[in-house]
């Protein structure tokens, strides 16, 4: 594995870019190296596996993945930290090098057409907290060659992301990565390992792609917002804006086999699509 990055090489890194992590763009920098170690192998991959990294940073996690990937595509919004790359990883990498290309762009934006080839197959990364879930979201959704990853999120949001249906955590966020993957927990990360030191403690969610529902994703998730937006409310009357009535709603439930009376923590994606593929054509919005 490529010589990894201490503490004082991390920050002495900052300091040289005059890089202050900022809480826009949720900059906490690993700075333990047995942490990223970590994080390296239990992102499973594969010597063929050409991985995407959103967020590289200073290079902590870039080193680690490089001697295990074919090629890898990290994905960073700051440009400072996009230029100040390849240098860090040209000292520290050795041949591995050659196997980065980086993007400066954003990752909730960024296109496959972007990303370019070789198409990433693997997600690692340290991702920012505010941001996380509509990141991987949009990821999934753009780069179906995407089959696996691993993510560090803040531990109430991988809680969420990985919340079974019934759980008490279980909402938008579980739901609509059930469409694309299968989620679990894997393993937690103390916030003593980053700078600056955050206030809450984070994460690791592992996901393999699945075969989608049967239906329209679009519209499944129209279904799902409705359903969580008054998450309290009966199926009947959370989807009655959606649905035109409540009279319309339970309708529409009962054509998709689904009981009016529930509510939408007990639904899987599989119950969301069928809901939405029972509304009359010409209805859907």
């Amino acid at each position: 594995m490529s010589g990894l990055l201490g503490a004082s090489t991390i920050r002495a890194l900052a300091k040289a870019l005059d890089v202050r992590p900022t809480k826009t763009l949720g900059q906490n920098f690993v700075t333990d190296a047995n942490t990223v170690r970590r994080i390296a192998a239990a992102a499973k991959l594969d010597p063929t596996d050409v991985v995407l990294e959103v967020g590289p940073g200073l290079g902590s996690l870039t080193l680690a993945l490089l001697p295990l990937s074919a090629h890898l595509h990290a994905v960073e919004i700051d440009p400072r930290l996009a230029r100040a790359l390849p240098e860090t990883v040209r000292v520290h990498a050795g041949p591995d090098a050659a196997k980065l290309q980086i993007h400066t762009a954003d990752a909730m934006r960024v296109t496959r057409d972007e990303i370019g080839e070789p198409a990433p197959t693997a997600l690692v990364a340290n991702l920012p907290y505010n941001v996380a879930v509509p990141v991987v979201l949009h990821l999934l959704s753009e780069l179906p060659t995407l089959q696996r990853g691993l993510v560090m999120v803040q531990s109430e949001v991988a809680d969420r992301l990985c919340a079974p249906p019934g759980n008490k955590t279980y909402g938008v966020p579980s739901a609509k990565l059930a469409w694309y993957a299968e989620a679990r927990r894997a393993g937690p990360v103390p916030r003593g390992v980053f700078w600056p030191v955050p206030n809450v403690d984070s994460g690791l969610v592992a996901f393999t792609r699945r075969q989608p529902p049967q239906g329209d994703r679009v519209a499944t998730f129209r279904v799902v917002d409705a359903a969580f937006a008054q998450r309290r409310k009966t199926l009947r009357s959370a989807l009655a804006g959606w649905a035109g009535s409540p009279t319309a709603a339970a309708d529409i439930l009962n054509a998709a086999g689904v009981d009016p009376t529930a509510r939408g923590e007990a639904l899987t994606i599989e119950n969301f699509a069928a809901i939405a593929a029972a509304k009359p054509t010409g209805e859907q919005r």
